[in-house]
């Protein structure tokens, strides 16, 4: 459980950080600084009582890459993703053998996820910005 101050949470995190899977460590070199589709992402962040593998706030998109350890933890893993989903995330699993073996699909799956919801840092069209919400259009 967390301490008060939260640094348990805190050391929790860097050390999964530290020791990322190589699946982990490979994704992450594809979303990090914004890498794709100029989004930002963590990883490694707490959401309530779990720790998403990599999330993007602007998308409230979770990508949780999964090994052969969570065939045996359907159950918590279904746990996971229903309070996730309750808190307004939308959850990608991704297979640790796809993300090494087929990472332009995997690549291709998140931007999916991602590209029905529009960024603020890039436009929503080809060649245009985003539309000023209304009241902000100078008039």
């Amino acid at each position: 459980m967390r301490q008060r101050d939260g640094s348990e949470a805190l050391e929790r995190a860097r050390g999964l950080r530290r020791n990322a899977t190589r699946a982990e460590a490979l994704l992450w070199q594809h979303l990090r600084n914004r890498r794709l589709g100029d989004f930002k992402f963590r990883r490694q962040v707490w959401v309530g009582p779990f720790i998403a593998d990599f999330l993007c706030m602007d998308a409230m998109l979770v990508v949780e890459v999964d090994g052969s350890q969570h065939l045996g933890d359907v159950a918590y893993d279904g746990n996971r993703t229903a309070y996730l989903t309750s808190k307004g995330y939308r959850v990608i699993r991704v297979w640790n053998n796809d993300v090494m073996q087929r990472m332009d699909d995997v690549l291709a799956a998140i931007l999916s996820a991602l590209g029905s919801v529009p960024s603020p840092s890039h436009p929503a069209a080809p060649g245009g910005p985003l539309p000023l919400p209304v009241g902000e259009r100078g008039q």
